[in-house]
């Protein structure tokens, strides 16, 4: 399992709820966060899935994402 950190404009509890089904179904229940008070709203993921399959989850519920470089 690997730690992954991205970018996004997921900013609000109601984006969370509507990108919740899409993240869990990639990387699982209780693997991921947001963190909404950082300007950059950190996505937070802890999966040994393919970082391009978690782009393309978030990208389906309609948000944008990108890697952060550690």
């Amino acid at each position: 399992m690997s730690e992954l950190k991205f970018k996004t404009n997921i900013n609000c509890d109601s984006c969370i709820k509507s990108v919740k089904p899409f993240l869990d179904e990639v990387v699982g229940k209780n693997n991921w966060k947001v963190d909404t008070s950082d300007e950059k709203k950190i996505l937070t993921v802890t999966t040994s899935e393919d970082e391009e399959d978690v782009v393309e989850a978030v990208t389906d519920a309609g948000f944008k994402i990108r890697k952060l470089e550690n």
